[in-house]
């Protein structure tokens, strides 16, 4: 029985030994045909990613080349030297600027400038070739490496520079006196072309709709953004005022674009209370409102550019009780209306007792 036992052992021994042998022996192949797949993978990875690169390099060499704006003005020039106008007027523009284009144009026909009934806007003339130039080949397919043959573009995309742009509409819109002054105005001298402001291809252009007329100012005037939601404050933000009841933004022939001749009578035309003669005259009311108030927003009460009495004491410090410097805190120098609770007709006075603005 012992005997047996250990024959037993021997050859439980000897088969762990070939199987352990052979386990190894697999490993070492298995490890060798993982390694040699991977290497085959990333070969073929490289060979991939080689291949897309020239097909890349390639596309982009047979990209045609857009044209910069020194030749897209002289293809402008020859087209409008022998102009190619299209029989179907708008119809052939609106095969590709349809409401489904990113370019869509068929908002026009909502406003004035899409009417076709009438005889002085563009639909009654060219229709859309009367702000864009003749269609020429504009519709036609390119050659392969060519560019498609440019038409006269607004805004953001266009290589023309405002100028240019602008002398397309005004060669309708200049005949009226509220724009008659756009050449060398502050808009003008800025470069800022007619379609910064004016969106001609919507049913409501935003400049010349109360409800968003001031957001779109502001989108340039941030200082004036911030001042109009500052404590006191004409009714901007609230859209009850519009930029234009004060500005012609077409005209700077008066100070800040103003429509009215002077800051006064800007001011003056709502606050008719404030005009004088008086018998007793303020003279820095008299002078500019702005000597005292700020137009657009402040952060102290009636639009004051400083606090009472700090701002009275700009001018009147140098003899009397003006002079001294207010540091109580009680007292009707300082509390209230400090100098106004005396002298409340600060704007001018028509009592014959009135030199002081008390009465």
């Amino acid at each position: 029985m012992g005997f047996m036992m250990r024959k037993f052992d021997m050859y439980a021994q000897t088969t762990t030994h070939s199987v352990c042998t052979l386990g190894k022996s697999q490993g070492y192949y298995m490890n060798k045909f993982v390694n040699r797949t991977t290497s085959l993978v990333s070969a073929m990875l490289l060979i991939l990613m080689t291949v897309f690169a020239l097909q890349a390099q390639a596309a982009e060499k047979a990209k045609p080349k857009p044209l910069t704006a020194e030749e897209e003005l002289k293809v402008l020039v020859k087209k409008f030297s022998k102009p190619k106008y299209s029989k179907k007027g708008a119809d052939s523009c609106l095969k590709c600027h349809d409401q489904e284009s990113d370019l869509d144009a068929t908002g026009i026909f909502a406003n004035r400038h899409g009417a076709i009934g009438d005889p002085e806007g563009p639909m009654g003339q060219l229709q859309c070739e009367s702000c864009h130039g003749p269609l020429g080949r504009h519709d036609k397919r390119p050659r392969k490496g060519k560019v498609r043959e440019p038409m006269i573009k607004f805004g953001e995309n266009s290589l023309l520079p405002a100028a240019e742009q602008n002398s397309v509409c005004l060669g309708c819109h200049q005949d009226d006196h509220t724009r008659m002054g756009w050449m060398g105005s502050e808009h003008d001298a800025n470069d800022v072309a007619c379609v910064d402001c004016h969106k001609l291809h919507v049913e409501h252009d935003p400049i010349m709709t109360a409800e968003t007329q001031n957001q779109q100012c502001t989108s340039c005037h941030v200082k004036q953004k911030i001042d109009m939601h500052k404590r006191s404050a004409h009714p901007l933000k609230d859209n009850r005022q519009v930029c234009t009841d004060c500005h012609n933004p077409h005209d700077s022939s008066n100070d800040a674009s103003l429509i009215a001749v002077t800051l006064n009578d800007s001011c003056l035309g709502c606050h008719s209370e404030k005009r004088g003669p008086n018998l007793w005259e303020h003279e820095p009311v008299a002078e500019d409102c702005s000597n005292c108030h700020t137009p657009h927003g402040a952060n102290n009460a009636m639009l004051l550019k400083r606090r009472s009495p700090q701002l009275c004491q700009e001018c009147h410090s140098s003899v009397g009780h003006t002079s001294a410097a207010y540091v109580e805190a009680l007292g009707n120098k300082v509390q209230g209306k400090s100098c106004l609770n005396c002298h409340n007709k600060i704007h001018g006075s028509n009592h014959p007792d009135g030199q002081l603005f008390t009465k």
